[in-house]
């Protein structure tokens, strides 16, 4: 699905960063930091551009040509890692910075990967999170239709154990995306910092 969706020229998202993560990127202190699934990589190529080593990893080898066509373009290095999330082994006081931007997924891998977040940071280290909450539903400006991957804030603190939550937003915003996310949105922003 996610190759065919990036198989195009034109980037599905845009390559601009997006928004919340461009706001919130100086929260990320000196170090490596992973995005979980970055697809075309415009998020993890803007975290390089600050000066952060960066891992985009996502499920589409499609994808991640287009973020190494696109860090390429803008001169930074990225290291990409095509893998299925349900198994990925996120390491072990390893980064500075985990982005996880609009990375919707069911319950059943959403539950154990995110429970890594805490123990994968180095101390001190940040998860910035959007992602659609529930209130998207039938919106249709962005995001998959199942309800069950579109969780609240208080949902995903849980699923997230660890973590000082130092910034905490749910309600509407205008996402601006590419044409896979644009229009007024229903979102969850978080940010939280390893103890």
């Amino acid at each position: 699905m996610w190759d065919e969706r990036y198989a195009g020229t034109e980037y599905v998202y845009g390559t601009q960063p997006n928004d919340f993560l461009a706001e919130m990127v100086d929260r990320i202190p000196a170090g490596p930091v992973l995005c979980l699934a970055d697809g075309e990589g415009r998020n993890g190529v803007f975290v390089a551009t600050r000066g952060h080593a960066v891992t985009s990893v996502d499920a589409s080898s499609v994808g991640l040509a287009k973020a190494r066509a696109l860090a390429a373009e803008r001169g930074v290095a990225l290291e990409t890692v095509q893998a299925d999330l349900a198994s990925f082994d996120l390491g072990e006081g390893r980064w500075a910075g985990i982005v996880s931007i609009f990375c919707h997924l069911p319950p059943a891998i959403r539950g154990p990967l995110y429970a890594q977040v805490a123990r994968s940071l180095m101390p001190g280290g940040v998860l910035v999170l959007e992602a659609y909450g529930p209130g998207q539903l039938g919106r249709g400006t962005g995001g998959p239709p199942v309800v069950e991957m579109m969780p609240d804030a208080a949902t995903l603190e849980a699923e997230v154990p660890g973590l000082a939550w130092e910034h905490r937003y749910e309600g509407e915003r205008s996402v601006v995306e590419g044409w896979g996310h644009t229009g007024d949105a229903w979102v969850v922003q978080l940010i939280g910092r390893r103890r």
